[in-house]
C-alpha cells in the first residue's frame, strides 16, 4: 500500500484531535451500554425476529434513543426506511428428499439427514445426478477453479465449505458467498446445490441448526434485488451422515475432509447416487424497517460524505426449545452491536467538536435472513450513494473478555486498515488477522453489502492471544450460545471491555470523518472493482 510521506503525521494530528474531542464528551461506560442490551435482549421482545412485534418494539426503542441523543432522522423526515419482503417457509409435509442408487430409492429424513433451504430453490421436483466439486469455488485471480473440466449441466453440485489457504480469506469468502456461488453454479448449468460443513469449522451443532429449519426465510418483494435465486434446489447435509452421499464413491467423506484440513487438492467426481426431491413452499407478504439516523458533519464542504456505523437489529425470534427455553434473545447477536452503535452516537453528538463529515447510524433488519436490510440500504441509500465513504459494522463483537485484541474483517483491503492500526494502538489494542478464515466471516454480516456496492468496510470482533484462555472463551461461545436461547442476559460479559471498544470505535469514526482524504481500496484489493 502506497502512502504519502505526510500520512503518518496527518493521522497523528487527527488522533490528537479525536482524543481532545472525546475528552470533552461523557465517556462511554459499560453500564449505559448494558442498559441497551438489557432492553433489546429481554424476553419481552421475543427474539426480535424480522417483521415481528418484538422487532417493531426494538426499532421504536432505537429510534427513541437516537432522537434523545440529538441524532437527526436519516430517512428523509423519518428514522424508518421501510422494506417490502416475502416470507417463505418449507412445507415439510409436502416435501421430501431421497437418494437413488442402482434403482433403489433411500428416503432421507428431513432434520436428521439434511435440511432443504427455504432461502434458495423453487417449488417442484428435482431428479438429477450428484457431482462432488471440492469447495465449489472458481477464482481466476488466484489460479483456483473447481469447475474446470467438470460437467454440471442438469446436475446437483456437492461442495465442502471452506477453501484453499493460498487464496486470501476475503477472496475465499467472497466467492463462497451465497450470491456468488449461485451465480457460478447457474453459469455452469447446475440445477441444485448440496452443502457439507467441515466438522472442524462447525459453529452451530446440527441439532440446533435442524431445530431452526422450520423458521421462514425471507427475500425482497422486488425480485430484482434477489441475487441468490435461480437454482431449483439447495440442501444442507448433516456432516455426521455425509457418507450416505458417498456410499460406493471412489472417496469417502472422511478422506475428503482430511485432504481439506491438510490443504491438499481435492478430487472432483460423480457420485453413484442421484438426488430426488419434492419441494413445497408457502409464502406471505411482510414489512420491516431499517432505522437510520444522521449526525450532520460540521464542515459544509464535507458534510455530504458519510461514515456509516451499522449493526443488525434483528435476531431469530422464538424457536424450538432448548432446555425448556424457546426465546432466542440474541444478547450478543446482536443487541450488543446495536448498543455499541447507540453509545457511539451519544458520544459523538455530545462531543464539543463534531466530526467534519457526517456520521450515519444504520440499525438494519433481516441480517439473519441474508443481510436483507443492509443490502437494501446499500443499494437504495437514504442519502446520495456517492457520499457513502466507509462502513464500520458491529455484529456480535463478543465483549466476553478484556478488550486487548481486535479482529477486523476487511482490514487488508482498504486504507481503513491503516486507520484502525493507528487508532487501536492509541487505545492499547492489538489488531490481529482473522484467526478462522474458513468461517467466512468477511461475507456473513452487513459490511459485505456495503463492500458489494463499492464502499470500503470493516467488521469487528474481540480477539485474543492464540492458545489463551480468552481465545477458548470466545470459541466456546459459538459452541454453547450461538443461535441458542442461552445467548441471553444471564451470560457473563465484560462491560468495561465493551466500553473500551465503544471509545475506540468513536475515535476511529471521528478520525476517518476528519481525515483530509476519503478512504480508498488498496491497489492490491480484489474489491476495488466494485468501486463506483
Amino acid at each position: 500500500m502506497r502512502r504519502s510521506p505526510r500520512t503518518p503525521l496527518l493521522a497523528a494530528l487527527a488522533l490528537l484531535s479525536a482524543s481532545a474531542a472525546r475528552a470533552e464528551a461523557p465517556a462511554p461506560n459499560g453500564a449505559s451500554w448494558w442498559k441497551h442490551v438489557e432492553f433489546l435482549a429481554s424476553d419481552a421482545l421475543q427474539g426480535r425476529d424480522t417483521g415481528s412485534e418484538g422487532y417493531r418494539k426494538a426499532a421504536a426503542y432505537v429510534t427513541e434513543q437516537l432522537s434523545a441523543a440529538g441524532v437527526k432522522p436519516g430517512a428523509g423526515d423519518s428514522y424508518l426506511q421501510e422494506v417490502e419482503l416475502v416470507s417463505r417457509r418449507l412445507v415439510e409435509e409436502r416435501s421430501r428428499l431421497s437418494l437413488v442408487r442402482e434403482g433403489k430409492e433411500t428416503r432421507l429424513t428431513l432434520g436428521k439427514d439434511a435440511i432443504i433451504s427455504s432461502r434458495m430453490g423453487e417449488v417442484g421436483s428435482v431428479d438429477a445426478p450428484l457431482v462432488f466439486i471440492g469447495y465449489g469455488l472458481s477464482i481466476p485471480e488466484a489460479g483456483h477453479d473447481d469447475f474446470a473440466g467438470v460437467d454440471l449441466q442438469g446436475k446437483v453440485a456437492v461442495v465442502l465449505m471452506g477453501g484453499p489457504e493460498k487464496v486470501s480469506s476475503a477472496l475465499r469468502a467472497h466467492h463462497g458467498s451465497t450470491s456468488e456461488r449461485a451465480k457460478a453454479l447457474k453459469q455452469a448449468g447446475a440445477v441444485g446445490l448440496v452443502t457439507l460443513q467441515n466438522p472442524k469449522f462447525v459453529e452451530v451443532p446440527w441439532e440446533r441448526a435442524a431445530g431452526a429449519r422450520k423458521k421462514p426465510a425471507m427475500m425482497f418483494a422486488d425480485a430484482a434485488l434477489n441475487e441468490d435465486q435461480g437454482l431449483k434446489l439447495s440442501v444442507v447435509f448433516n456432516h455426521a451422515h455425509a457418507q450416505k452421499l458417498f456410499a460406493g464413491a471412489p472417496h469417502t467423506f472422511e478422506s475428503l475432509v482430511a485432504l481439506a484440513n491438510a490443504d491438499k487438492p481435492m478430487p472432483k467426481f460423480e457420485l453413484p447416487s442421484r438426488l430426488k426431491a419434492e419441494v413445497a413452499f408457502e409464502t406471505a407478504p411482510l414489512k420491516a424497517s431499517n432505522v437510520v439516523g444522521v449526525l450532520p458533519g460540521s464542515d459544509p464542504k464535507l458534510a455530504g460524505e458519510y461514515v456509516v456505523i451499522s449493526a443488525h437489529l434483528d435476531h431469530v425470534g422464538v424457536g424450538e426449545p432448548v432446555k425448556g427455553d424457546r426465546i432466542y434473545n440474541g444478547a450478543m447477536d446482536n443487541a450488543s452491536g446495536v448498543a455499541a452503535v447507540l453509545e457511539v452516537a451519544r458520544t459523538l453528538q455530545a462531543s464539543a467538536e463534531k466530526p467534519k463529515r457526517s456520521v450515519l447510524f444504520a440499525l438494519v433488519m433481516g441480517e439473519e435472513k441474508g443481510l436483507l436490510g443492509a443490502k437494501y440500504f446499500a443499494a437504495r441509500p437514504t442519502v446520495p450513494a456517492a457520499g457513502l465513504l466507509a462502513d464500520f459494522n458491529m455484529d456480535m463483537f463478543l465483549p466476553l473478555v478484556p478488550f486487548t485484541h481486535v479482529v477486523a474483517y476487511g482490514q487488508e483491503e482498504s486504507t481503513l486498515g491503516a486507520s484502525l492500526e493507528q487508532v487501536a494502538a492509541a487505545h492499547g489494542v492489538k489488531v490481529q488477522p482473522d484467526p478462522q478464515p474458513n468461517r467466512m466471516g468477511f461475507v456473513r454480516s452487513d459490511q459485505y453489502a456495503f463492500i458489494r456496492e463499492g464502499v470500503p468496510a470493516l467488521a469487528f470482533k474481540f480477539g485474543a492471544e492464540p492458545g489463551s484462555k480468552e481465545e477458548q472463551t470466545l470459541r466456546g461461545w459459538y459452541r454453547e450460545r450461538y443461535h441458542a436461547p442461552s445467548d441471553d442476559l444471564a451470560q457473563p460479559v465484560n462491560k468495561e471491555g465493551a466500553a473500551k471498544f465503544v471509545r475506540m470505535l468513536a475515535d476511529l469514526a471521528r478520525t476517518v470523518a476528519n481525515a483530509p482524504e476519503r478512504p480508498r481500496w488498496n491497489d492490491t484489493s480484489f474489491f476495488r472493482r466494485f468501486a463506483k
